[in-house]
């Protein structure tokens, strides 16, 4: 399959309507540019040596990717073998604790999945760059809403209507909308924001936190899962990788406004393994999955109220 045909299937959302169908994306394009001959070039980042840019032949235009983090990101082989149990892996998570290698298996297999559809969109006219960033978004939080059905969790995407009340009579109501609406049993057990990067993002997750506690006078937990905060820098041919995480921002919203609940990466930089408060709250994306998504669901003080959920084509 060509770069161009790779690129056309990812546009299409049809063929990303269950996990099978991420799964069998990833591999054709593992297979591709796995390929001797396909690639025009790889290229190593300057400053982070272990970050690849992957650049097309004529058939791409000469395109390339986004950083592509080596240690991550299988190889066709690699994929061909842990996708055979990824799914059933998935399922038994409710009952049982994986062991490290498990973990990071699980962390791996997502981040694949997910940048083998940036990348194949990476090969688009420039003049598509906004159409694919969107598409790019909108798969990725589709693909976190198909890994926790996977687990069992009730999960969906759409507005929460919640009702403002005052001298204790509900005036109205005020739709707040939602990537991520995790229940149990009819009542919200968390709130999420599904995102590849964190990037003009951040400030919102934390202040709809905000908003939700004073509104409802409740604690619910809200959650944050990312991709990746990396970006390619630098001219050709000396590339590199700058990060789009605001460390400032993330540490004075969680001291003064309010902390999130879990803040989720499949690719974490380093300073988020290491600073003080970034390391209390961000953790990689296997910590959802295998532990936390399950305290969340037994969350006492849930949210009972009406949601309207959402269907995105």
């Amino acid at each position: 399959m060509s770069i161009k045909k790779l690129a056309n299937k990812a546009i299409d959302k049809s063929n990303f309507t269950d996990i099978q169908g991420y799964i069998d994306f990833c591999q054709a394009y593992l297979d591709f540019v796995g390929e001797k001959g396909n690639l025009q070039a790889v290229i190593v980042s300057r400053n982070e040596k272990h970050y690849r840019f992957w650049q097309y032949d004529e058939q791409g235009d000469y395109q390339i990717t986004r950083p592509i983090n080596s240690e991550l990101m299988y190889g066709a082989a690699e994929f061909e073998a842990v996708r055979k149990t990824f799914l059933t892996t998935l399922e038994s998570l409710k009952e049982t604790k994986p062991d490290p290698a498990v973990r990071a298996s699980l962390n791996n297999t997502i981040y694949t999945i997910q940048q083998s559809i940036g990348a194949a969109l990476d090969a688009l006219p420039a003049g598509d760059s906004n159409k694919a960033r969107k598409i790019n978004g909108t798969l990725f939080e589709n693909l976190i809403k198909f890994l926790l059905k996977q687990t069992g969790v009730d999960v969906k995407s759409g507005d929460i209507l919640v009702p403002v009340v005052v001298d204790g009579q509900e005036q109205f109501k005020t739709k707040y909308q939602h990537d991520l609406i995790v229940s149990y049993e009819g009542e919200i057990k968390a709130i999420g924001s599904v995102k590849t990067t964190s990037k003009d993002r951040l400030d919102k997750v934390f202040i709809d936190k905000f908003l939700y506690s004073k509104l409802t006078q409740t604690s619910l937990p809200h959650i944050a899962i990312f991709l990746n905060d990396v970006q390619r820098a630098g001219k050709a041919p000396k590339y590199g990788i700058s990060g789009t995480f605001l460390p400032g921002h993330f540490k004075a919203y969680t001291v003064k406004l309010n902390p999130l609940d879990g803040v989720y990466y499949c690719d974490i930089r380093p300073n988020m393994r290491t600073e003080p408060i970034l390391k209390d709250h961000i953790k990689t994306i296997d910590h959802l999955f295998c532990d936390d998504i399950w305290s969340f669901v037994r969350h006492h003080n849930a949210l009972d109220i009406e949601v309207e959920e959402e269907t995105k084509d």
